[in-house]
Formats: structure tokens, C-alpha cells, sequence
């Protein structure tokens, strides 16, 4: 009886220390899978293009999906090459997506291949009920206890830290989206996994950060290792054939760059000021 609670109390603590800055909660988590079949085999009902272009240069379309009853919203996009002079791919949300879910961050909602009017592109699960950073700033909405308002900090951090490794150079503030619970979810992700010195000299976020620093205050340790732990074969194995051999290979530059930043961070402020 005695080992059952044992094995039982570190199964918790295990999932505790995992949950504890993942965005999802494992009951999304344990969803996921069923949210990807949903999103690969309903039916496309309704569609439109509600987003103004300017906010929204990709130009998804905003997709009605129904299977056995249940309807969703989900956001579907094609985009490919240069449409608005950087490099755009509808591959890179694929990417992004598998190499959260392999990171154990947990922040980009569900997202698959589907065809729409005979095209093939990226759907994404919309949660629905969340604002966006954007809103959140103009309308001054603050989580409504310290811990929270903590919590999200950290989930900032989480944030600039994957940014930085897929070079996302495209955040902006109609990309991160809050739930009532203050979950932070990760939208948009077609500009990203770039090659060139500019993403692999130094990192988009750090201390440096212009016009003004945005460093990776904090991160947990268990990310951390992940972060190490990563090699090509990891990572190609988590994208599949989402990304070319030199997109993988620009992305453990930019890991071997955070780790450095971290460490010398550690080697200023002291392990305990850096990672938990």
C-alpha cells in the first residue's frame, strides 16, 4: 500500500512540475489528439475572411467546422514565399506547433494539414473567449491576484524563449491571446525558422533587445534541459518534413545562443535568480 502511494505522489509531483508552466491543462492536453482529428476530418460549413488585411497580412479565413454533432471555429491559411516582401509558409505554423508539443510548452492550440477549395494549408483549433494582447493592454486588464499576475510573467518569458529559438520575427501584439484563466496561447507562426546571420548571430529578445531589452528573466529548469537535450535528429523526428536540414540546423545555433545567455546570467544573478 505504501509503495502504490509512493509511485502515485511522484506519478502527481511529476505532472505538477510539467503542468506548472505548460498553458494547456492536462485535460486539454489529454484532448489535443481528439482536436486534431477533428480539425483533419469535419466538414467545412462556413467560411469568411473577417480580419481586416492590414491586421492580418496573411489573410486567413476563419473556418466553420462540424463532425458528429459538434461545431468548431477554426482559422485556415495557405500562405507560401513573399507575399508581403518576407518569407511566409503555411509549413512553418506545422513546425511551430509539433516543436511546442515536443518541448512540453503547451501554448499553440491544435493545428493540422487541411485542404480548403481544393488547396492544401494549415487549420488551427480557435479556442474562442480570449483577447489579445492588444485588447488586453488598451482596455488595462490585469490578472486579479499576484500569483497570477507572477505566473503570466513567467509565461513571457517561456514565450521570448521559443521566439527566439524558431526566429519568429513577427510577434506582435494580435499574436498572443489570454483565456479568462489567463492561460497565454500562441498564435501565428508562418514567419519563423529564418537561416540567415541575422537569426543565428543573436537572439530577437535578450537584454539587447531594442527599442527596448526583453530577456528571458526566468525559465524553468525542466525546459532548460529539454533545450539541451535537442539534436537534429530530435527535432526532425518532432517537424517531420516541415522544415529543410538547414532550417533544423539554424535552430540549434539559436538553442546553443539561449543556453549561453542563460549561463552567463547564472554566472551574474546566481542559478536560483535564472531558472526554478
Amino acid at each position: 500500500m505504501r509503495k502504490a502511494f509512493v509511485i502515485l505522489f511522484y506519478f502527481f509531483l511529476s505532472n505538477l512540475v510539467c503542468y506548472a508552466w505548460s498553458q494547456l491543462t492536462p485535460e486539454q492536453v489529454a484532448e489535443r489528439a481528439k482536436w486534431e482529428d477533428f480539425l483533419e476530418t469535419a466538414e467545412i460549413v462556413g467560411y469568411e475572411q473577417p480580419l481586416n488585411p492590414r491586421d492580418a497580412v496573411t489573410e486567413p479565413w476563419k473556418l466553420t467546422l462540424k463532425n458528429d454533432g459538434v461545431t468548431m471555429f477554426a482559422w485556415w491559411k495557405n500562405v507560401e514565399g513573399r507575399p508581403k516582401g518576407y518569407p511566409d509558409s503555411w509549413k512553418w505554423e506545422i513546425a511551430a506547433y509539433h516543436l511546442d508539443k515536443h518541448l512540453g510548452l503547451n501554448m499553440i492550440p491544435p493545428i493540422v494539414v487541411k485542404r480548403f477549395r481544393g488547396d492544401k494549408g494549415c487549420c488551427s483549433l480557435d479556442y474562442g473567449n480570449t483577447i489579445t494582447l492588444r485588447e488586453k493592454i488598451a482596455k488595462e486588464l490585469k490578472p486579479s491576484s499576484g500569483a497570477q499576475f507572477a505566473s503570466l510573467n513567467r509565461v513571457t518569458y517561456l514565450q521570448r524563449a521559443f521566439d527566439n529559438l524558431i526566429a519568429n520575427a513577427d510577434r506582435n501584439q494580435g499574436d498572443v491571446l489570454y483565456t479568462p484563466d489567463w492561460q497565454m496561447l500562441l498564435i501565428d507562426h508562418s514567419r519563423a525558422f529564418y537561416t540567415s546571420k541575422k537569426y543565428t548571430k543573436k537572439l530577437i529578445f535578450d537584454e539587447k533587445s531594442k527599442p527596448t531589452p526583453k530577456p528571458m528573466k526566468k525559465l524553468p529548469r525542466t525546459f532548460v534541459n529539454k533545450l539541451k537535450s535537442l539534436n537534429f535528429e530530435t527535432i526532425k523526428v518532432a517537424v517531420g518534413k516541415y522544415l529543410t536540414d538547414k532550417e533544423l540546423g539554424a535552430i540549434l545555433i539559436r538553442r546553443d545562443l539561449i543556453i549561453a545567455n542563460l549561463d552567463k546570467r547564472i554566472a551574474e544573478l546566481g542559478e536560483a535568480a535564472v531558472l526554478y
